[in-house]
């Protein structure tokens, strides 16, 4: 109790301090992200204004967690399951061999391109490049390709679910910033392929400068027999994505219906395929339970953070700390970018929308810029979190299904080419936000 009633006597000042600094010492012990905020929140809520103010974090965490958009995270989750235990994913890479040929470099292009199917199906990104570790990885290791080339193709490509719709990351942002999903999915869909035009083009300069990096597959021509029966493992996955995306921009469905949809279109494509199971629905089950779980438990905690803070006036504060260092809003937006970038070293995704947005958004409102082009350019900036040292989930989820001999280190070292292609990306995105469409 006395250090509740000390903090009734702290300005905001030393309060936003002694806010940070509490959660980075409850972060270093290894508490998770969730509980660590709901604790903070919690800590100050009462030691700031009394047991009064607790109704007050619940009604807003209770705003988070009603929304109907919502109800759509779990579905595309439970959809990247049900994808993650078929062979879906690996006889769509088989059918890309076509598009590949001869071209050098192309078992490369046909991984970012079989990760923009993938990702256009189910928007997650740890099962992406689980998927890509185990499928395309062994094969452009076997052909010859540069280790370091083949593990930033797959960890860069499977890190693609960030920014093609139906996104996750989008759809969060989307609830916390209060502006439309399918905006927000519309404006996304063409800087998603712009990234995945730069990784292509990196592979093509990379491979044609130095041909030893990604030698030309040999071997006979591909039968038309053979060819046809490759195209097979393309009809599904093509349907599915029209299915989503088809029905969202067609303006015929929700956002949330459109994952029921899609989640019925995998499910009946693994009947098709006769691969259909109980076991496959309840595997995919408790793992869509597991993650969702993550993300709802990380979005309450930093539900009630900000809504304390709110309170404490720290998000005004903030506010124009930011505003404060220039008067160009083109100098406060790259800091912006530049905090989210420093941020996603340490932090998940989920966490960074929750914490910074909703002081964010408004700064950028009032500077002019469109909310909905700032969640494409923060989607895009949650690329590079994917990837960045030391924490970046993509390194760690292709470290469990990679050889014993790739290191973690050896898997970041690759990743930096691809760090660098995803900050030039947010800079085209931040000099011409026309791409978005807005």
């Amino acid at each position: 109790m006395e250090l509740f009633g000390s903090l009734q006597g702290l300005g905001i000042e030393a309060g936003t301090f002694v806010m940070f600094v509490l959660l980075l010492l409850l972060l270093l012990t290894g508490i998770p992200l969730a509980f660590v905020t709901l604790l903070v929140a919690l800590i100050f809520a009462l030691g700031w204004f009394g047991p009064m103010s607790v109704p007050l974090i619940t009604s807003r965490v209770y705003s988070f967690v009603s929304s109907f958009v919502f109800v759509s995270v779990p579905m595309f989750v439970l959809m990247a399951a049900i994808l993650d235990r078929s062979g879906i994913a690996r006889d769509l890479f088989d059918a890309m061999r076509l598009m590949g040929g001869r071209l050098r470099g192309g078992v490369a292009i046909q991984t970012i391109a079989v990760a923009v199917i993938l990702a256009a199906m189910s928007g997650i990104i740890g099962g992406e490049v689980v998927l890509l570790g185990l499928v395309a990885l062994p094969q452009m290791l076997r052909l010859g390709y540069d280790r370091k080339l083949a593990i930033g193709v797959v960890c860069a490509g499977g890190a693609l679910g960030t920014m093609v719709p139906p996104s996750i990351v989008l759809i969060i942002y989307g609830l916390t910033a209060n502006v439309s999903v399918g905006d927000l999915f519309t404006s996304a869909f063409v800087p998603g392929l712009m990234l995945a035009g730069f990784y292509v083009t990196y592979v093509l300069v990379r491979a044609y400068l130095n041909p030893s990096l990604a030698p030309v597959v040999e071997g006979p021509p591909t039968p038309t027999a053979e060819k046809l029966r490759l195209l097979k493992g393309l009809f599904l996955p093509i349907c599915v994505v029209i299915l989503v995306l088809g029905s969202i921009y067609g303006g015929i469905a929700s956002v949330t219906e459109a994952s029921a949809v899609g989640v019925l279109g995998v499910t009946l494509s693994t009947m098709i395929r006769g691969e259909f199971t109980i076991e496959l629905m309840k595997g995919a089950a408790l793992q869509t339970l597991r993650t969702v779980g993550m993300i709802v438990w990380i979005g309450i905690g930093a539900s009630a953070l900000v809504g304390v803070f709110n309170l404490m006036g720290g998000i005004k504060f903030v506010s124009d700390l930011i505003t404060g260092i220039s008067d160009n809003p083109t100098i406060i937006l790259i800091f912006m970018m530049l905090i989210l970038f420093v941020l996603g070293m340490f932090l998940d995704w989920v966490g960074i929308a929750l914490l910074t947005m909703p002081i964010f958004v408004p700064i950028i409102v009032k500077l002019g810029y469109d909310p909905v082009w700032f969640g494409v350019l923060f989607a895009m900036n949650m690329q590079v979190s994917f990837l960045s040292p030391p924490f970046g989930p993509a390194a760690f989820y292709l470290k469990s299904v990679a050889p014993p001999d790739i290191s973690l280190g050896e898997i970041f070292r690759s990743l930096l080419p691809f760090i660098c292609l995803q900050i030039l990306a947010v800079a085209v995105l931040i000099a011409f936000p026309g791409i978005t469409g807005r």
